[in-house]
């Protein structure tokens, strides 16, 4: 006697064989609102699990949030604005509701999600001397243009 295939009710998150994407799976905007939780976190020096503590949760669900794996709901989301200390505003990229100014701040700063990056920065803010920091850029653009 042939055995019949099982149906799995348990939802992977994942496109469904119709090639329609789960409701309750992440997407574009996730990673998006991951990479400025983790942007917003890593300027304020913090770790991802002083930053789960104050949330409540373990550190693995903040690596979570930040890769964009898992959803924030809306009252996780109201928790990790008030322990990053921005507006909920901030996670979302609202072109109306922003000057290019700010918009501009924004995606600035995400060239800073790699550790490199705000490395690079930090060293250059440390140094006080106007020429020395010119020629610090001149170097930078050097390097950069030979890439």
């Amino acid at each position: 006697m042939a055995r019949k295939a099982k149906l799995s009710i348990v939802s992977t998150g994942k496109k469904k064989s119709n090639g329609i994407i789960s409701a309750r799976s992440s997407g574009k905007y996730d990673i998006e609102l991951g990479r400025r939780l983790r942007l917003r976190r890593v300027e304020q020096k913090m770790s991802q699990s002083e930053l789960a503590d104050m949330l409540g949760v373990s550190f693995q669900q903040v690596q979570k949030y930040e890769k964009g794996v898992n959803r924030v709901g809306a009252a996780r989301l109201q928790q990790v604005a008030t322990a990053l200390n921005v507006p909920v505003t901030f996670f979302f990229d609202d072109v109306d509701a922003r000057a290019n100014d700010s918009k501009r701040e924004v995606e600035s700063l995400l060239f800073l999600d790699s550790s490199c990056s705000l490395r690079l920065l930090r060293a250059y803010s440390a140094v006080k001397d106007q020429a020395v920091q010119r020629q610090f850029v001149t170097l930078i653009e050097s390097i950069a243009a030979n890439e």
